[in-house]
């Protein structure tokens, strides 16, 4: 019982002391960053907790809007063209047993079979377009809600009740020079040995016209039914499974579920292609282009950092008679070095929380950002424009891009935001410490001559 009393009086002490230090290193920090024999601390303080606003506000806006803007193409192309996850060859007798396993797996949404095939189609300009034509049930259009979310029809409906039935994309249907009941012609058709290479015989009639976030599927997606296939492509068509995950980075697990479940396909396992493989090259260009936009914004940091070093050693050098004062009176050296940290942490982190908030508030509120924004602009241009050359005013117009900008829906990431304001966090306090190694390298007494 008494050691145990003599470890709480310890502990107490200890933390007592843990205390008074912390409140003398604030308050001399504080002191160091408002009083300057040459009135310039609380200037430079000021400077580097902005830069770190700043910084901090440019990188999740600018992260954010690239993330949307990446993600409307990954979004698209995930969910209507290439799904999360594709299964070829798979033998009829295993269709059952692959039907049970997506519904008995939790992680996967949809499982749908379709048809695809290359095809030139011809429409009222007279001109082919190259086409990759897709033939599923339309069902797929009310039970995927990925695949509803991302096609958004614009014209007509998803729909193949009716013989011969085709959706077009809207670039592709504007090419064709065809809309919602007009014919279009297969003329050159990828298939089997039983189909026709050529034929002006393969008319459908457009029942639909959709548009997606990715200009390459408006452009060069059309959609059929299943009838449609069996009639056009051939005995020979492959069917593939497409699958539809809640989350698409659990495409790994969800692999190895049906690798199990399925067993073997003719003594091989079944062959399922990730979106991971299947867009590859897009994929790895657009990750490059967001880590090197990463990279060129967050050397903001480098250059606050940077600035904020060179600031604490001309600190120290200037407050060496302060430093030798406080050595003198019984300061250690380490406690002396926390001063100087403990301001590059205040700083930091004032600094990244306004930013962050800030960030947070652009991003929600993209579209008013920049229409703002495009309004600002108009109103400079037409002031320099009335004051220069006042018979042009009539040609002078908000910017259209601004438009665009602000139709761009941004996408924060959680993990992403905490990483720049921790990074905003760190530069700073980083640079302090770099900065208070110098401290007390002249004695006290070299310190107290010199004065």
């Amino acid at each position: 019982m008494n050691r145990q009393i003599r470890m709480l009086r310890r502990y107490r002490v200890k933390y007592s002391n843990f205390i008074t230090d912390i409140r003398w290193i604030s308050a001399v920090s504080r002191r160091f960053a408002r009083v300057d024999r040459k009135g310039r601390s609380a200037v430079t303080s000021a400077l580097a907790t902005l830069g770190i606003c700043f910084g901090v506000m440019t990188l999740i806006v600018v992260m954010s809007v690239m993330n949307g803007f990446q993600m409307s193409f990954i979004d698209a192309i995930l969910e209507v063209s290439s799904y999360h996850l594709r299964i070829a060859d798979v033998p009829v007798s295993k269709e059952t047993e692959l039907i049970e396993a997506c519904e008995a797996d939790k992680r996967i949404t949809a499982c749908v079979p379709f048809y695809e095939a290359q095809a030139l189609m011809t429409g009222g300009k007279g001109g082919a377009v190259a086409v990759n034509i897709r033939a599923a049930d339309e069902t797929m259009y009310s039970e995927d809600k990925g695949f509803q979310e991302q096609l958004k029809m614009i014209s007509g409906n998803f729909d193949f009740s009716e013989k011969d039935s085709i959706v077009l994309g809207s670039t592709l249907a504007r090419n064709l020079g065809v809309h919602t009941g007009s014919s279009v012609n297969l003329l050159v058709l990828s298939g089997g040995s039983d189909v026709d290479l050529f034929s002006t015989d393969r008319l459908f009639t457009v029942t639909g016209v959709f548009t997606t976030g990715y200009s390459e599927i408006n452009s060069s997606y059309a959609f059929v039914g299943t009838e449609s296939a069996e009639k056009y492509f051939g005995q020979s068509a492959k069917k593939i499974w497409g699958i539809k995950l809640k989350n698409y980075d659990d495409d790994l697990k969800a692999v190895t579920n049906l690798e199990k479940a399925l067993g073997e396909f003719n003594g091989s396992k079944p062959q399922i292609q990730s979106w991971r493989t299947f867009n590859r090259t897009f994929f790895g260009a657009l990750r490059i282009e967001k880590n090197m936009l990463l990279l060129l914004v967050a050397l903001i940091f480098v250059v606050v950092a940077i600035n904020i070093y060179n600031g604490m050693r001309r600190l120290v050098f200037e407050r060496r008679t302060e430093i030798a004062v406080l050595s003198a009176m019984g300061a250690r050296k380490n406690g002396i070095k926390s001063i100087f940290i403990m301001r590059g942490l205040l700083m930091g982190t004032l600094g990244a929380l306004v930013g962050l908030l800030l960030g947070l508030i652009i991003s929600f509120n993209t579209d008013v950002v920049f229409i703002i924004a495009a309004k600002i602009m108009y109103g400079l241009q037409y002031l320099v424009t009335a004051i220069t050359n006042h018979e042009n005013l009539q040609y002078v117009q908000v910017n259209s891009s601004y438009t665009l900008y602000a139709s761009i829906p941004a996408r924060v990431f959680p993990g992403e935001v905490a990483a720049i304001t921790l990074f905003g966090v760190f530069s700073p306090l980083i640079a302090s410490w770099a900065a208070s190694r110098n401290v007390l390298k002249m004695t006290v007494a070299e310190v107290l001559h010199n004065e």
